[in-house]
């Protein structure tokens, strides 16, 4: 299981966490353009929102640095970005945590794709909105071409579920 949002950070565990899928989308809608839109500051310094992608399959992937479920699913998702980027995937991470701490782990982990910062205390809001009520975090949503959120994962995610959820869509 994930790490929740704003956890006594002593208490994770360094073992990769039981991987958890679920099918459960947002109450209100399925389409991620009629969520309320959020603009966020990326590590390149300029202002992003979602929409920048449409028409591509997005997947959006909230994380913290002190998240070890998290760094342990980036390398898959670096790799998803250079192999399946031209066939229209785009991965997005949302840091949830500061600047300084998001930048260090993107350069260890040679991240390949925007990765967005969402202040921790903002953090609930956005994630409820995207049907996170727990503030479980690694937290991905996959969005297909469309705008249609077509499946979300509480958890660490892995190359079973790409395979069966997001590889179709491209």
């Amino acid at each position: 299981m994930g790490a929740a949002v704003g956890t006594d950070r002593a208490q994770k565990s360094p073992a990769p966490p039981t991987r958890i899928a679920t099918t459960t989308l947002p109450e209100r809608t399925n389409d991620a353009w009629e969520i309320i839109p959020f603009k966020l500051r990326g590590l390149d310094g300029k202002l992003h929102s979602l929409e920048e992608w449409k028409g591509k399959v997005i997947m959006m992937n909230f994380w913290a640095s002190w998240c070890a479920p998290c760094q342990y699913e980036i390398p898959e998702f670096v790799h998803y970005q250079e192999e399946y980027g031209d066939r229209g995937l785009q991965l997005v991470g949302i840091g949830v945590d500061d600047k300084r701490k998001l930048a260090n782990v993107a350069r260890s982990l040679e991240i390949n794709y925007p990765v967005l910062i969402l202040e921790p205390s903002a953090a609930r809001p956005l994630l409820t909105r995207w049907g996170n009520t727990t503030g479980i975090i690694p937290y991905t949503v996959v969005i297909d071409r469309d705008g249609r959120i077509k499946y979300i994962h509480r958890g660490q995610m892995g190359q079973e579920e790409f395979d069966t959820y997001v590889k179709p869509l491209l």
